[in-house]
């Protein structure tokens, strides 16, 4: 299937296509598919059984429009270097996961966001939303505790590194306040650089 056509299918798909949950899942889906191809599963960690659950939950009949053959696709892992960086983002993100949402979803999502984390843009282009503000909306739904942790609106990616850092009473950052520090710029300043996705963004 040609670039592009994997995200249209899972979108046409979607039980809800305006939710920025929704928009996020499919961006990373999509990219990973088409990235790594259909013979191998497209988040790292979540077996055959979890991602068909995922698709049937978001996307329902995507997988038979994407021709996925659930049986080839037992334990056919897709490798992944950085496999422990996103447990460690899974881990910070779920852990703060909000009560009224289904844990399995929360799982879901916060395993999408731990492998975009890894990419080079800023979250938000990463999951393919139409700006940071979807982000931000998604979080304070799904993990209100880590917005609220967020009062100074650091760079998501930014933040969810040094809750990584300080949970484990590492402090890589140039100084202890953010205030005086010199690359304040880098993790702080505007997200709104315009970036060419490799998929159309929706608005929301």
């Amino acid at each position: 299937m040609q670039q592009q056509q994997t995200h249209a299918v899972l979108m046409s798909c979607a039980a809800n296509g305006s939710d920025p949950a929704t928009l996020a899942l499919a961006g990373v889906l999509a990219q990973a598919l088409d990235q790594h191809g259909y013979h191998l599963l497209p988040l790292p960690g979540l077996d055959a059984d979890a991602t068909r659950r995922l698709l049937a939950h978001w996307f329902p009949g995507a997988d038979t429009w994407l021709g996925l053959d659930w049986r080839a696709l037992q334990g056919a892992d897709r490798p992944e270097p950085r496999h422990d960086e996103i447990d460690d983002l899974i881990g910070l993100l779920s852990t703060h996961a909000a009560p009224t949402v289904a844990p399995e979803r929360a799982a879901e999502l916060a395993r999408a966001m731990a492998c975009a984390s890894l990419s080079d843009h800023h979250l938000w282009q990463d999951l393919y939303l139409p700006s940071r503000q979807e982000l931000t909306e998604l979080i304070a739904h799904w993990f209100p505790e880590m917005a609220r942790r967020n009062s100074n609106n650091m760079k998501w990616k930014k933040f969810f590194y040094r809750q990584l850092c300080e949970r484990e009473e590492i402090m890589i950052c140039k100084s202890p306040s953010c205030n005086l520090c010199t690359d304040h710029r880098l993790c702080f300043g505007t997200e709104e650089a315009a970036l060419t996705l490799h998929y159309p963004i929706q608005a929301v």
